[in-house]
Parts: C-alpha cells; sequence; structure tokens
C-alpha cells in the first residue's frame, strides 16, 4: 500500500495520476497548505523540506519526497510507465528532469509573480512567463509528429503535462503550439489521469473542515 499526502497543485497530482495509472492500492492524506500544515514538526519529519507530495511505501517502511524521485520510484516498483531499454529509459529520465529543473520551477515563479506577489513587478512577470512560453515551445516542437514525449506514454507525460495545462495560470497563451494543444487534450482523455486530478482536490476540500482527514480511493 502506497500511503500520499498531497495536496490539488500541479506537484501533487503528478502522483495522484500516475498512481491511477499503474492502478496501484494508495490511500491519500490531504495535506492543508492554507494553514501550513506541510511546516508541523509531523509533516517534517517525512519530509524535511516541507513540501508536499509525499509516500510511504508500508510494504516495506519506505519513505520518499520530491515528484521526480516518487515517479521514478512507482515506475519501478509497478514495472509501468518507463522503458526498459537503456537508451529508451534514459529519454524518458531527460525529459522528467527537463520538466523538474525548468518547466516547474518557471511555472511556479511566474504564478507567484503573475498572480500572487503584492506588487506587480512587471520586469520579473515577464521574464518568468517569456521563460515558460519558451520552455512550452520546446515540448510543442518535441510533440511535433509523436503523440508522447517518448512516443509511448510515460512519467514524463505526466510530469510534464500536470504542469503545462495549468499554462492559464501562470498567463501564459499557447494559441500558437498546437502539438502541445493536442498532447495536452489527448492526456485529458486519458481516464486514470482525470480521476487523479481529482483526488487531491476531494481531499483538500475535506482538510479544510478537518486538518488530517483521510480518504480511501483505491
Amino acid at each position: 500500500m502506497i500511503e500520499l499526502y498531497t495536496a490539488p497543485t500541479p506537484n501533487g497530482h503528478k502522483i495522484s495520476c500516475a498512481l491511477e495509472e499503474m492502478g496501484l492500492s494508495y490511500q491519500v492524506h490531504g495535506v492543508n497548505l492554507a494553514t501550513n500544515e506541510q511546516k508541523t514538526p509531523e509533516f517534517l519529519a517525512l519530509n524535511p523540506n516541507g513540501r508536499i507530495p509525499v509516500i510511504v511505501d508500508t510494504d516495506n517502511q519506505f519513505t520518499l519526497f520530491e515528484s521526480g524521485a516518487i515517479l521514478m520510484y512507482l515506475a519501478e516498483k509497478s514495472g509501468m510507465l518507463m522503458p526498459l531499454a537503456l537508451e529508451k529509459r534514459y529519454e524518458v529520465i531527460q525529459w522528467l528532469m527537463f520538466q523538474m529543473g525548468g518547466v516547474g520551477p518557471m511555472m511556479g515563479q511566474a504564478n507567484v509573480f503573475f498572480r500572487y506577489f503584492p506588487q506587480k513587478i512587471q520586469p520579473a512577470i515577464e521574464r518568468y512567463q517569456n521563460e515558460t512560453k519558451r520552455l512550452l515551445t520546446v515540448l510543442d516542437t518535441r510533440l511535433q509528429g509523436r503523440d508522447y514525449l517518448c512516443d509511448e506514454f510515460s512519467i514524463a507525460d505526466i510530469a510534464n503535462w500536470c504542469w503545462a495545462r495549468t499554462h492559464h495560470w501562470s498567463g501564459v497563451d499557447i494559441s500558437d503550439l498546437s502539438h502541445l494543444q493536442a498532447w495536452i487534450e489527448r492526456i485529458n482523455e486519458r481516464p486514470a489521469c482525470a480521476r487523479g486530478l481529482l483526488v487531491p482536490a476531494k481531499v483538500d476540500a475535506q482538510t479544510l473542515i478537518k486538518s488530517g482527514q483521510t480518504l480511501i480511493t483505491r
């Protein structure tokens, strides 16, 4: 059994979508970010960095944080969404790292300066929006003639999609990126990914009432 500590953010969605795609049994613990539950001593014992998501594999009492590492662990545990051939395997890891090192951080900063920062600092907004658009254009170019980033659907698609689908939240227009749009819609139509997007939101709605409430999803 996988215990998942999560909230409805792109990084949280990565893991619930992967778990749904892989068909692994899991239990969800909603973490209320609005009340800084992720900074409590109980949570910091699981992740000293104070961020979601975190998993605990109760089969061997193994705890893991960082969404990219979790995706790789779950892929190996399930034998799914990660090729066995060396070159193809590292092709998937390459695009996973592209999201972890680029798409996520840049979109996160775009969100902060565009949506949340108390002052509108236009140079900062433009810097992060422009870099986000550049990275999404890289994805668009990669997807030309491909259904998925590495031909077969993989954890690299899940990781990048969970962020790219929120481009509007960063104030970034992708109307000129047709391959990216088609890929986003293609994954939108995957039932398991659609379920994965709902799981943290359902839990979060409950944890706003009672912190630490747990939902069995599978």
